[in-house]
């Protein structure tokens, strides 16, 4: 078993509860940590999980569709991943929403989901 992580992925995405944030937008980071069986020694795209396609299926499900919560978004992204990469043992995804309309001095905020087919 191995590992392969998408991290820092920065995106412009109209997630949110406020309207100004359906409206306006604002910037999302996702992270995305995958459990990947490795086929031998191999060094073959065929024997893993093409990481550029996961980039590409992020980056759609995260700038296409709308979320009130990042809770949701995580989800949802997780179980897209989970069925279009079958070679996925089990994954981690985190949304970062840096900007959250929080009164008060923060770093980030984020949510986290898991999946595992065990």
């Amino acid at each position: 078993m191995g590992r392969i992580a998408l991290l820092g992925l920065e995106f412009h995405a109209h997630h949110g509860v406020m309207p100004e944030e359906g409206r306006l937008g604002a910037r999302f980071i996702v992270d995305v940590e995958m459990e990947v069986a490795f086929e031998g020694k191999g060094d073959r795209l065929e024997e893993t999980v093409d990481y550029g396609k996961v980039y590409e299926a992020v980056a759609s499900v995260v700038t296409r569709e709308r979320f009130y919560l990042i809770e949701a978004l995580a989800d949802h992204l997780a179980d897209t991943l989970m069925r279009e990469f079958p070679r996925l043992e089990g994954l981690a995804v985190r949304i970062h929403k840096p900007h959250a309309p929080i009164a008060g001095v923060f770093r980030d905020v984020y949510a986290e989901t898991w999946r595992s087919r065990r």
